[in-house]
């Protein structure tokens, strides 16, 4: 079954059947349409209450629609209104508007009165409000002459404004002679009633221009009092006194309001100091949302007032001496207002229907009925309608049924006036809605479809959706009365075509609409919450999706109003950019998407930060000798809470334009206890600290010099330290001005010895920082204070420090000193201390004199300059590390203080055994021939002993880089020059040449040469080398040998044999090379990058002739730098100093043979 809306007479209960809908008779929803028979209606009227201007024309408002058109009548003060006589009305054509022309002649005062407007036609007449007209007034004030009012301070005062009576009544307000408002306050305030409220008076409210003002805004006016003027006398003391009340009077009041109006309560009192006013309801509470404080809480206002607000209002007005309370019963009245305004009703012939007219007030109205403007009592009879109090039933109407019916609803307050028609029609079913109507819908949101219609009697509506006209059920659809198909929840699948369709028993008509889904517009990227620092930039980004047939508008506003015209705001396709970010930037800032059907909004605040504004106001209170209270006031935070404050001072008298750090408080405090220093001129600034930094220091306090007092401490770094042997050199770190606590800063020194018996010796100095007690004794320890005092005092009694007077050199040489060579290069050294008293002065340790006297092997004297050793404290022996081997030593042994060195201990020689020598300085190869070589060479630079002999060994490299037997040949220690013979021509050999001592070998040198080739054997190989078949057959060999590579390369990556240069890095003696003696096999060797040697120890330069790198032979080898220590167990603690010359590095680092290496590692 479709849907449908039926006439309620022909309802039944339709359990779960297609939903049907009743219209009971009343076509309240429904318009009748203009073309038909219907009785006027009033469209428009003047209001009730019509307060004029007397300069202009008078215009009261009467339109009305009917068919046929109404025509217009008035009544004037009850009776009718000829307008036809009077030359200056004249009424608007097609409508009832009257318009009085005063502004030629005439006076409003003629035209005051009510006036009441009829709109008739054949089906009845239509009444307008009774329409009151009353000239506005804004009359003059009556000259009065006002005596100045002169009175002490602290006393109330009240100035009347007493403002001419107006209509509408004026608003009032208080300014002076330049037209500025007079401050209002607490104390200060102006009453409802329009005068000015003192609640005690102060010598700054005296003034000769108080002057009150009346502005009637229905006719622009402005309207002046006399001044009145007002002499506050100064009292010498203020007599308290508790509150009283200035208005209203009494201790109780009644009020009376009409509903709907605003309650305004007031209470202003006096007294002093000034009350503070409290509000409450007795027996009840404060309407949360409708309750407002004005006049700094002395007028209570309730918004929309109903009778529920009925009941007692009590005000408190309290200060220090005590309170008092007023109380106000309050009853709200109200002129009556509409429960059920009656409304035009469409009926058939024969059809039945109601008109109901229920209002309420109170008291309770009155309702009467009247018809076609004439009271229902005398009104011509009609029997198809029956009047029962507030409701009018018809019963088997007719066409001469049809009327207009006005009721009124009417109390002491006011009255209600409302017009229902009743009109008789017989017409079939019309649409009216146009038809094809497209209607565009976003997805899941309701939509509406709409199918206005009328007709007489009511039509049932059906709809249907689709060609096939499938009716629609009520599980998804709500067809409400008047016609309209409503979908909750509209899908894709809702687009289509739905079809209207109105029945009555006169007719059928149907109306298609179009309905299209669209896809909603949503914010995909909103703009996100933003802290920004002044002058930075900030950018707010709004990315839309939405539907692809409707086209949106991106707008941006900024606390719901546009965005500031300002050329720092920039907007693009999805972002707004704020530049050069000011705090009046902050705000929220909402990106909305608009289409023609939807649109969507997203928020974002942006709170602009900084460093906060500094504090100010500065006060110093509670000012005492070493403590004063400093309040400010803070800055603005600038959106980033305060944490800290920070405090400092300048002491101007000390050091004036520097700033200290006083103290630091939370950035929840004012105020800051601060301690005080005696004599110092202080003066104060705070700086506020947020999370982005501190702020400008606030303006400097007022200045606070603090009085003198002795001082609270003594100066530090006491020491006492003699500079010559005979005196005691007092120092310490004087006290700064702002220690000082005082004028006259002075020192009293006071020093004696410590081991003595003698008084202390005591005197006074000036703001110096040393003294010099002159005739000690040498290194004897005193006892020293150092005491500050000024001119109000001394310091606290000082702690006493010892000092010594000046050192001298020590007496006495360390006795028995020993050596005990160790080995080649250290000898360790013990002898006895010195007696302490000997000392004279700190013992700074014993120091070793060292040096190498002569040559074992030369016994030639050559001069070195002196070594020393130094062993701190006590120490009676150490260690002497880095010696020469094969060398004459001679050391002494002295104490040292701080003033320097004692004698030095007999000198004792000692030597040092053998070593090892160092490489030969040199090795270079001279005249090559077929079959020999002569080798040069130098002696070592360091022989470390007397050479035995020389050790030279050599073998021979092939083509193919493989090395081939050692040869080992012992040369005389004497011999500078030795020739080998019997090579082979035309080959390389390795050489590898050391020196020996009776200590063992020394370090080798190692260096190659070639044999010169044989010319003879050269021209032939050359004349060969020319023919072809030897060319041929050299092709042949070397393609032959690449096959061989590469298979031994392949074979060597599977592991081949073990290179020789592994062995030779483990053994660097070429006598244990790998070499295969018995079967005369060479072993690898390797001569890559043009024969360059693998170690450091066999470099040769470009002439050939090797150098042995030199090295320091230093003692920093055995310490830090040169100042190096050894241990009790011989291990290097004494520091080393003097100079000593580069000498050649010993040979206790054995040089490497080159490692021989597998020729095919050129192919790796």
């Amino acid at each position: 079954m479709p849907l449908k809306i039926m006439p309620k007479k022909k309802c039944s209960s339709a359990g779960r059947a297609p939903l049907m809908l009743f219209l009971c008779q009343v076509m309240s929803a429904l318009e009748v349409p203009l073309d038909l028979v219907q009785p006027p209606t009033i469209t428009q009227q003047s209001p009730k209450d019509y307060i004029i201007d007397p300069r202009e024309n008078i215009v009261i408002q009467c339109e009305a629609k009917g068919k046929p058109p109404p025509s217009f009548s008035w009544t004037q003060n009850g009776t009718h209104f000829d307008i036809d006589k009077d030359l200056l009305v004249t009424m608007k054509p097609g409508s009832g508007t009257l318009t009085i022309n005063i502004m030629s002649e005439g006076k409003a005062e003629t035209y005051e009165g009510v006036y009441q407007c009829t709109a008739r036609n054949e089906r009845g007449a239509a009444v307008s409000n009774n329409i009151v007209i009353r000239p506005s007034r804004s009359p003059l004030w009556t000259k009065e002459k006002l005596e100045p009012i002169t009175l002490r301070s602290g006393q109330s005062l009240v100035l009347p404004c007493r403002p001419p009576i107006g209509l509408p009544p004026p608003i009032i307000f208080w300014m002076d002679n330049s037209f500025q408002r007079l401050p209002q306050s607490e104390r200060v305030s102006q009453g409802l009633n329009g005068d000015l409220y003192f609640s005690n008076v102060l010598p700054e409210d005296t003034r000769e221009d108080y002057i009150c003002y009346a502005r009637f805004n229905h006719t622009q006016t402005i309207q002046q009092k006399q001044p009145i003027s007002v002499k506050v006398i100064s009292a010498k003391s203020h007599r308290e006194r508790p509150p009283t009340f200035l208005t209203p009077e009494g201790n109780a009041s009644r009020k009376e309001e009409l509903r709907g109006n605003v309650l305004s309560l007031e209470c202003i009192a006096e007294g002093l100091p000034t009350p503070v006013i409290y509000w409450i309801k007795e027996d009840g509470t404060l309407p949360l949302n409708r309750t407002f404080y004005r006049n700094f809480k002395k007028t209570l206002q309730i918004v929309q007032v109903t009778e529920a607000d009925s009941g007692n209002y009590q005000c408190i007005a309290k200060n220090a001496l005590g309170a008092i309370h007023h109380t106000i019963s309050v009853t709200v009245k109200a002129a009556p207002y509409w429960i059920i305004a009656p409304q035009n009703l469409v009926l058939s012939p024969g059809e039945d229907g109601t008109l109901i007219c229920r209002a309420n007030g109170n008291p309770k109205p009155r309702i009467s009925w009247l018809s076609n403007g004439v009271p229902i009592e005398i009104a011509p009879d009609d029997p198809s309608r029956k009047i029962d109090g507030d409701t009018i039933i018809f019963s088997n109407v007719q066409e001469r049924s049809s009327a207009v019916y006005q009721c009124n609803a009417s109390n002491e307050y006011g009255y209600l006036l409302a017009n229902a028609f009743v009109n008789v029609l017989a017409e079939p079913p019309r649409i009216l809605t146009p038809a094809n109507t497209l209607y565009q819908v976003i997805s899941n949101r309701p939509a509406l479809l709409d199918c206005a219609f009328f007709g007489s009697p009511l039509p049932t509506i059906e709809w249907f959706k689709g060609a096939k006209g499938s009716a629609l059920h009520e599980d998804i659809y709500v067809l409400h009365e008047n016609g309209t198909l409503e979908i909750p929840v509209a899908q894709k699948d809702s687009t289509g075509t739905y079809t209207c369709v109105a029945r009555n028993k006169l007719g059928m008509a149907t109306n298609d609409v179009h309905l299209e889904i669209k896809d909603p517009t949503r914010i995909i990227k909103q703009p996100e919450y933003a802290v920004v620092q002044r002058g930075n930039t900030v950018s707010f980004e709004c990315k839309v999706k939405h539907d692809h047939t409707l086209i949106p508008t991106i707008t941006w506003l900024k606390d719901h109003g546009e965005l500031p015209s300002d050329g720092r705001f920039t907007v693009d396709k999805d972002h707004l950019v704020v530049a050069d970010v000011n705090d009046d930037d902050g705000g929220t800032y909402t990106c909305v998407a608009n289409t023609t059907l939807d649109n969507v909004s997203a928020s974002a605040v942006l709170s602009v930060v900084d460093v906060p504004n500094p504090p100010f106001d500065l006060e110093l209170t509670d000012q005492l000798d070493r403590s004063v209270q400093l309040s400010w006031t803070p800055g603005d935070d600038n959106n980033s809470p305060i944490t800290k404050f920070i405090i400092e001072y300048e002491d101007a008298m000390h050091e004036p334009g520097l700033w200290h750090h006083q103290t630091e408080v939370p950035g929840t405090q004012t105020t800051a206890q601060l301690r005080l220093s005696p004599y110092v001129n202080y003066s104060f600034r705070v700086m506020a600290v947020n999370n982005l930094g501190r702020s400008l220091p606030s303006q400097a306090s007022e200045q606070y010099l603090t009085k003198a007092a002795e001082p609270d401490k003594n100066p530090t770094a006491v020491e006492g330290l003699g500079s010559e042997p005979d005196n005691l050199v007092i120092t310490w770190k004087p006290l700064n001005g702002f220690e000082s606590n005082g004028p006259g800063l002075q020192y009293k020194v006071s020093w004696r010895q410590k081991d003595g018996d003698d008084e202390w010796t005591s005197v006074v100095v000036a703001n110096v920082s040393k003294y010099i007690v002159s005739g000690t004794p040498t290194f004897v320890p005193y006892l020293i204070r150092v005491q500050a005092l000024n001119d109000a005092g001394f310091a606290p009694e000082p702690a006493a420090v010892m000092g010594h007077s000046g050192e001298d050199l020590p007496m006495v040489a360390p006795g028995n000193v020993r050596v005990n060579v160790v080995n080649s290069t250290l000898a360790e050294v013990h002898w006895d201390p010195v007696p302490l008293k000997s000392i004279r002065g700190h013992l700074q340790g014993y120091r070793i004199y060292y040096w190498k006297a002569q040559s074992s092997s030369t016994r030639n004297r050559r001069h070195i300059e002196k070594k020393i050793l130094t062993f701190q404290g006590s120490k009676t022996h150490g260690m002497l590390p880095g010696l020469e081997p094969f060398s004459h030593y001679t050391l002494n042994v002295r104490v040292a203080n701080g003033k320097g060195e004692g004698p030095a201990s007999p000198d004792r020689v000692f030597s040092t055994p053998e070593g090892v020598p160092s490489a030969p300085s040199s090795l270079k190869i001279v005249n090559p021939t077929l079959d020999s070589l002569t080798l040069e060479w130098e002696p070592p630079s360091h022989p470390n002993g007397i050479l035995i002999e020389y050790t030279l060994k050599y073998q021979p490299i092939n083509s193919t880089h493989e090395l081939g037997p050692l040869v080992d040949l012992k040369i005389p220690a004497n011999k500078t020059r030795w020739t080998l013979k019997n090579l082979n021509f035309s080959t390389r050999y390795k050489f590898y040449f050391y020196a020996q001592t009776a200590a063992g070998s020394g370090s080798q040198i190692t260096e190659e040469a070639i044999t010169t080739v044989d010319e003879a054997m050269a021209s032939r190989q050359v004349d060969i080398a020319t023919q072809g078949w030897f060319i041929g057959l050299m092709c042949a060999v070397a393609l032959l040998i690449l096959i061989l590579l590469i298979v031994c390369f392949i074979r060597r990556n599977k592991g081949g044999k073990y290179p020789v240069k592994e062995k030779e890095d483990a053994h660097a003696d070429p006598e244990i090379q790998p070499m295969k003696e018995d079967d005369g096999t060479f072993g690898e060797y390797s001569d890559a990058e043009d024969h360059k040697p693998l170690k450091k120890g066999s470099r040769t330069p470009s002439d050939r002739t090797v150098k042995k790198e030199d090295s320091d032979d230093s003692l920093v080898d055995y310490g830090e730098g040169v100042n190096g220590q050894f241990n009790e167990d011989g291990s290097f603690i004494g520091q080393y100093s003097g100079k000593k010359e580069k000498e050649p590095a010993e040979g206790n680092e054995s040089s490497e043979a080159p490692s021989p290496v597998n020729a095919m590692n050129s192919f790796v």
